[in-house]
């Protein structure tokens, strides 16, 4: 871009971001495209299942595409906020007009349970985080015993089953669902990864305890067993004995063990169904059941990370009630409840607007929305005469103030060691588990002292 008028920063390179930049430098906006870790992609590159290869592939290529655009600079291993050495205010003061926050659900989301800080209590986005390489993740060890209470009933939850019972092998798996065997948010094909170790004699009596709750809101018990046992047909070939069954209608109470011992059980109460305004929701019964466990595995969602720099509230950050520059209908304008004003130029999209929300369409589609947001927030403000020599001299600070600032060029040296590698281990896909492996397959050098 020759002689732009507006510069924005856009903070966190998963989808949501990716696809706001494209749409801000399209509309003649130079971005600056900020991401914590080395690689972009987000979720998108360490949340989908390994295996998931043609999927990865083509967003990987998408992601290219769009950092390919000379309007986008982008700026790996930067933190802003989040106990890093710059902060929105940095950026604003340096030039910047807006700031689009499209961080992802970094923080993790807890039941707040008593126990949950036993050992062999996990979250599944670190495990996730784990198994698809992201450091410092990566390197962490995960103390997986021989039986593991798994609690959700989404996509997550089900590549963590998978995880367990393809890569680890555990002896059983026991899913621990708050709602009944119809309110699950898994598909049947990511049932399919682990429907060959599906317990059916289990199923089967777990159907038949809760029988009564789900004829009582007009629940067929025929449709509710196909909707597991129908994956079996198309299921991937047993690798490993483990034991996959289901426990319905329990919500989880207490984590049960102690701190030199480990987990010994989770402890769930009892709950029934009942439909209120045309949605199925659990009530508990007042009664109460141990599953014996000595792993815990919570996949109930993601949350904000609470040290950005962004009022937090329940768990999401703050948008306006009443935002100047909605887009169909929704507000992506960061709000301070304190001063019960917007945060001047700092909008939000994809998840850090909305935890947990869809997948990649969706971050997509809301890092759009909050693009076009930005735009119509652009068009009040001043065009900057000086756009281009602004941003080359924030660009040449955070190159002398940040050690190893990953941009496009060394990017690509990085794309071209882990495909060598890729092809010299003879792999279908090869990635460095460790940051300094990609800095030096990069050739960036030692950390400066």
């Amino acid at each position: 871009m020759n002689n732009p008028q507006y510069i924005v920063a856009v903070i966190g390179a998963g989808p949501a971001g990716l696809f706001a930049s494209r749409k801000l430098a399209q509309a003649g906006v130079r971005v600056a495209l900020f991401n914590r870790d080395i690689k972009p992609g987000g979720l998108a590159e360490y949340g989908i299942y390994p295996d998931k290869y043609k999927m990865k592939q083509g967003l990987r290529a998408q992601f290219k595409q769009i950092l390919d655009d000379p309007a986008i600079e982008y700026f790996g291993n930067v933190t802003v906020c989040a106990n890093g050495a710059i902060t929105l205010a940095d950026i604003l003061e340096s030039g910047f007009q807006a700031v689009l926050v499209t961080t992802g659900a970094q923080g993790t989301k807890w039941l707040r349970l008593p126990g949950e800080n036993l050992p062999g209590v996990y979250h599944a986005k670190n495990i996730v985080f784990h198994y698809n390489l992201l450091p410092p993740f990566s390197q962490k060890k995960y103390l997986l015993g021989k039986r593991v209470a798994l609690v959700g009933a989404g996509n997550v939850m089900m590549d963590i089953a998978h995880y367990l019972v393809r890569e680890r092998q555990v002896e059983e798996v026991i899913v621990v669902v708050r709602r009944g065997p119809l309110e699950v948010k898994f598909t049947r094909k990511e049932m399919e990864n682990v429907a060959a170790n599906l317990d059916l004699d289990a199923l089967d009596a777990e159907l038949a305890r809760i029988a009564p709750h789900l004829q009582a809101i007009g629940q067929d018990l025929q449709v509710a067993r196909a909707a597991f046992a129908d994956a079996i047909p198309k299921a991937l070939p047993r690798v490993s004995d483990t034991r996959l069954r289901f426990r319905f209608l329990s919500t989880p109470v207490r984590v049960m063990g102690d701190w030199m011992n480990g987990v010994s059980g989770l402890k769930v109460e009892d709950n029934k169904l009942i439909v209120q305004d045309g949605v199925v929701k659990a009530r508990g019964l007042g009664t109460s059941h141990t599953i014996p466990a000595d792993t815990v595995i919570f996949a109930i969602g993601d949350t904000v990370d609470r040290d950005f720099c962004i009022p937090v509230y329940n768990d999401a950050y703050v948008t306006a009630p009443q935002p100047r520059f909605p887009v169909e209908g929704i507000s992506f304008e960061a709000f301070d409840l304190d001063s019960n004003r917007p945060i001047e130029g700092v909008f939000l999209a994809g998840w850090a607007r909305q935890a947990s929300t869809g997948l990649v369409g969706y971050a997509r589609k809301d890092g759009e929305l909050g693009a076009t947001a930005v735009l119509q927030y652009l068009q009040t403000q001043p065009p900057l005469p000086d756009a281009a020599v602004v941003f080359e001299r924030f660009k040449k600070r955070l190159m002398e103030t940040h050690e190893r600032v990953v941009t496009k060029e060394w990017l690509a040296k990085l794309e071209e060691a882990e495909e060598a590698e890729r092809i010299k281990r003879n792999l279908a896909e090869f990635k460095f588990a460790l940051n300094e492996e990609m800095f030096a397959a990069m050739g960036m050098g030692e950390r400066r002292e």
